[in-house]
């Protein structure tokens, strides 16, 4: 059974209300944060706890409850100063897991600075995703890992069809680890050497974009 952790959302504009309710939809457990009552609302069908207030006060964070969370998502992007100041308080309140959006590099550095555990460019995300698809329509999701790093889904390509991954030996060839296939309403995960491709599977594999490419 999958382990039912805390979350704490701040900030919930597009990017951060989405966050909150894919964790929710999930079954997470998930405090919404917001200056702005109109967000909490929409928000707080979704959600287990809301709480309207400024996270760059210390008080008012604190008595939130925000310490006994296993997660804080810190999604107030556009709002450099507290956005940093928000990353600080947390890391004061002993948040062991932060994860905080940023909206460029220079910002990200920053945040990387101050111990967070994970830094999110959405927009630059998506656009590398769409890009990606758009010049490979073989890749069907791609989920940006690092900045040399994701998980691809793609469909397997003609050469690939009828040979098994054995002899395809993409982790040799391509430096891409294979971990899973999709067929028909089934999912193989980790599939041994011996299992051979068929017209229509789609991989799921890790790898370099650039590598992935090459192999399309």
């Amino acid at each position: 059974m999958k382990e039912k952790r805390i979350f704490a959302v701040i900030g919930l504009g597009k990017f951060g209300f989405h966050v909150a309710k894919t964790l929710a939809e999930r079954g997470m457990e998930v405090i919404a944060i917001d200056k702005d009552e109109d967000r909490v609302k929409e928000v707080s069908e979704f959600v287990t706890q809301t709480y309207i207030l400024d996270a760059t006060d210390e008080k008012a964070l604190r008595e939130s409850g925000i310490k006994a969370v296993d997660v804080a998502v810190v999604s107030v992007g556009e709002n450099l100063e507290a956005n940093l100041m928000i990353v600080m308080l947390l890391n004061e309140l002993g948040i062991k897991e932060i994860v905080a959006k940023a909206i460029n590099p220079l910002h990200g550095k920053m945040l990387e600075k101050l111990n967070v555990s994970r830094v999110i460019y959405p927009e630059m995300e998506t656009a590398i995703r769409v890009a990606n698809s758009l010049i490979a329509k073989e890749i069907i999701e791609e989920i940006y890992l690092t900045e040399n790093y994701s998980i691809f889904e793609i469909k397997v390509p003609q050469f690939m069809v009828g040979k098994t991954l054995a002899e395809l030996d993409l982790r040799k060839k391509y430096d891409i680890n294979v971990l899973g296939v999709k067929r028909e309403n089934s999912v193989i995960i980790n599939p041994a050497g011996e299992f051979m491709l068929q017209d229509g599977d789609i991989l799921i594999v890790l790898g370099n974009i650039n590598n992935v490419m090459d192999l399309l």
